[in-house]
């Protein structure tokens, strides 16, 4: 690591990062707490739809299970990165909305999108050109 990436994640004069089993790559408890396999079309879906309710928000976010929904919204929700709002209904309404702590990972998605954008043709042929050698297969 470069000594700027390292001063990145070092924390401030007098300040304690926390515990998060960071160990020895930083980056790891992000890439957990984010890019778990539904978390950031999660995410995503919020930031661009504003609150949702539950059914409205598995609707939105191709493929994913009602089970899964709610397994990775509480999830989310311990985070802090996704609030639920309860409201005393008959019957009962509940929607989800992405927080403030969520809504700063913009810059992170932004980047990887622009990152996509710019890499992901060279990806495509970095693996036409791997799979055409004869290197074995991953």
């Amino acid at each position: 690591m470069n000594a700027t990436a390292a001063a990145m994640i070092r924390p401030r004069a007098g300040e304690m990062l926390p515990d998060l089993g960071i160990g020895a790559c930083p980056i790891s408890p992000v890439v957990d707490i984010v890019f778990s396999r539904w978390t950031t079309p999660i995410l995503w879906q919020l930031e661009a739809h504003g609150r949702q309710r539950f059914n409205d928000l598995r609707d939105l976010v191709d493929g994913i299970t009602a089970k899964v929904l709610t397994q990775r919204l509480r999830q989310l929700e311990r985070d802090g990165l996704v609030s639920r709002t309860t409201y005393a209904e008959i019957p009962p309404r509940v929607e989800y909305e992405i927080t403030e702590l969520g809504r700063s990972l913009a810059p992170v998605f932004s980047a990887l999108v622009n990152w996509s954008g710019d890499h992901l043709a060279r990806v495509a042929s970095a693996r036409h050109d791997y799979d055409a050698s004869d290197r074995p297969r991953p």
